[in-house]
């Protein structure tokens, strides 16, 4: 999927974007909003951004958790080679590991969460000026329908793409809402 953003100073616009692009099927899951005015986006039950995605958490992470794997595998290196296993064990050595590779991987999060998300960097100072950015994934085939729906609405303003979300993710949303929606 490919990611495109938009920016507006109208929530109430992106409101109508949002349902003019569900009734011609694109899905709840491949629109969000990126805004400062949380209560706004609520009021009007537009499908927002989550917090921890708006950080730079997960990345961080996956970074961190390569840098962990690498002092894990230090950690049993030194102790296979050092001959230390032979009088203390394994066992040592395998939880120090366990425990290098958690750290490094929190320490990551940690670093992560004090950073905005890496693709909505850029689009900071509109957001600390009042402006609300819209966030739609789209396969190419839909491509048109976002040509078609965006074309109504002038005052939206294109700021460039992204990679999206993977496929398999939105259809696991769409099976999550529906599964919530039948059920009692």
């Amino acid at each position: 999927m490919k990611r495109y953003f938009f920016l507006t100073d109208n929530l109430d616009k992106i409101s109508a974007v949002e349902h003019d692009l569900a009734g011609s099927g694109i899905s709840k899951p491949q629109i969000h909003v990126l805004s400062r005015d949380d209560s706004g986006v609520n009021k009007r039950k537009l499908n927002d951004v989550e917090a921890v995605l708006r950080k730079d958490v997960v990345l961080a992470m996956q970074r961190g958790a390569l840098i962990g794997f690498a002092a894990a595998a230090l950690v049993l290196a030194v102790g296979h080679y050092s001959g230390a296993t032979a009088s203390v064990g394994w066992m040592p050595f395998i939880f120090l590991s366990i425990v290098m590779l958690g750290f490094f991987t929190w320490e990551g999060g940690l670093f992560g969460i004090q950073e905005p998300h890496h693709d909505f960097k850029r689009f900071n100072q509109d957001l600390s000026l009042g402006r609300h950015l819209l966030i739609i994934d789209i396969n190419e085939k839909d491509h048109n329908i976002l040509n078609r729906v965006t074309a109504y609405y002038p005052e939206l303003e294109f700021s460039g793409t992204g990679n999206g979300s993977p496929n398999w993710f939105i259809g696991l949303q769409n099976k999550w809402r529906h599964f919530v929606e039948v059920m009692p």
